[in-house]
């Protein structure tokens, strides 16, 4: 019973002992059949002595739990998530290749060890400080250059290494065990999660050195390829493109070279005896209407496309030579789209503009026969609001006599209550400002008490009558 460990550094094999150890090689096995292990980064390696692998996510990641067995990921149940490890007491680290699940003691009882997915294979010689840490199911048959690789490769301080180091793929070779309840094995490899490219740190050997070999027109071709797909994101985010991965379709014929005279319908006459025609457009100019000198062409299928492709090139059409290309283009598939979204959010919009009647008062505060159907402008006062107002008018529309009568003497009798304390306020005042007053009072009343026009007058005569008797 075997199975290929297909990494970035190069095949593994390795060979199950179901014979010694037949939970720990079912649980193994099961888990290499749903894919568990792809894309799962090899750490802990620790220079001729280990390395550790087996967790979808690694230890770079916060969201990682270290693992899960096939029972437990099958099931989803926590408490399924690890298993009791068994131990053969024949089987020993003593080889370069040994394969072991890791283990961990149990919170509840130290002597007893369990494992989850995570397994170890050794780099060298007489390991057994892990006789009895590590429950042994397998040995490695092929690919110790893949080891020596991983042997070799730089490590940080703990022992992650610098270029990842992944499993890519496992392929079973030969599996004993029948499948468990609710195992569906997957009908082609899964893409890595966005959680495992985020603990990505270098990219592996061969895409650092897959250039290596390409002549420079293979490069120059790459390289255009790579900056087609940033300029298809970066249409795609300001709006030019539904989506960056968009393509032309390929029923759609572009002509050019057209003498400005040749029209639609010419075209459509010309072309139409490869296939159904669609639509057949010449492109005009959109203020004077003059022909651009070239059209759009759409058949009903693709093969009627392609065989207008190889017939029409470089045909004389009114004295002229066209020349035929499948269409490039995207922008009837973009205006497509483009209305199609647009529609879908003009019917879910809910107004924004002064006047319209949802931005008066939603429908749950205000009853249906409240709401005016109208253009325009309503109050939002509820009957609840406009209850007091509506009390104070008889049925013909005037108020009530007697409750004017009433509020027109409470209105009266405030503003007499106002008028004559403002009169004592400002008796108080002007009282107050005469004791200060060191100047003798103007004597410019009349007998009747009223204030006279020419008061100034009266009081300069009095000084010079004064003046003449003290001579």
């Amino acid at each position: 019973m075997s199975v290929l460990l297909e990494t970035t550094v190069g095949d593994i094999v390795i060979d199950l002992l179901t014979d010694h150890a037949p939970k720990l090689c079912e649980n193994f096995l099961k888990l290499c059949k749903v894919k568990y292990y792809n894309f799962s980064p090899i750490h802990s390696v620790q220079k001729n002595f280990s390395f550790q692998t087996g967790d979808p996510l690694g230890p770079l990641s916060k969201d990682s739990d270290g693992g899960c067995s096939i029972w437990g990921l099958l099931s989803g149940d926590p408490a399924k998530r690890t298993f009791t490890a068994p131990f053969h007491p024949k089987l020993k680290h003593l080889e370069r290749g040994t394969v072991s699940m890791a283990t961990v003691p149990l919170a509840s009882d130290p002597d007893t060890r369990v494992a989850a997915s995570q397994f170890i294979i050794t780099l060298g010689e007489e390991t057994d400080y892990l006789d009895g840490k590590a429950a042994i199911f397998g040995k490695v048959v092929e690919g110790f250059d893949a080891l020596e690789k991983i042997n070799e490769a730089m490590v940080d301080d703990k022992q992650y290494p610098f270029v990842d180091i992944r499993i890519k793929h496992t392929v079973i070779l030969d599996d004993p065990y029948p499948d468990p309840p609710g195992l569906r094995e997957p009908s082609s490899s899964p893409p890595p999660s966005d959680a495992q490219l985020r603990t990505v740190r270098i990219a592996d050997e061969q895409e650092l050195h897959e250039n290596d070999d390409l002549d420079e027109e293979e490069l120059e071709k790459r390289r255009r390829e790579r900056e087609a797909r940033a300029q298809a994101l970066t249409l795609e985010l300001m709006g030019d493109l539904p989506f960056a991965e968009v393509k032309p379709p390929e029923n759609v014929l572009f002509v050019c070279k057209l003498n400005p005279v040749t029209q639609d319908e010419d075209l459509e006459l010309i072309f139409g005896r490869f296939g159904k025609i669609l639509s057949c457009e010449v492109i005009r100019d959109q203020k004077t209407g003059d022909s651009l000198q070239y059209a759009f062409i759409e058949y009903e299928d693709k093969a009627s496309c392609e065989l207008a492709y190889s017939k029409m090139q470089d045909v004389l059409i009114d004295d002229r030579r066209i020349h035929v290309d499948f269409s490039q283009s995207v922008s009837k598939l973009s205006d497509v789209w483009r209305q199609d979204t647009n529609n879908k959010r003009r019917a879910r919009a809910r107004g924004g503009w002064g006047g319209v009647q949802e931005l008066e008062k939603r429908r749950q505060y205000r009853e249906e026969d409240e709401r005016s159907s109208g253009k325009d402008y309503n109050m939002v006062y509820s009957k609840e609001e406009m209850k007091g107002r509506h009390d104070d008018r008889g049925s013909n529309g005037r108020r009530s006599e007697g409750r004017h009568d009433q509020r027109h003497d409470d209105r009266h009798d405030r503003r007499n209550d106002d008028r004559l304390h403002k009169r004592a306020s400002d008796r108080d005042k002007g009282r107050h400002y005469r004791d200060r007053s060191r100047s003798p009072r103007r004597g410019n009343r009349d007998d009747d008490g009223h204030r006279s026009r020419d008061g100034y007058r009266h009081d300069r005569r009095d000084r010079d009558d004064y003046r003449r008797r003290d001579r």
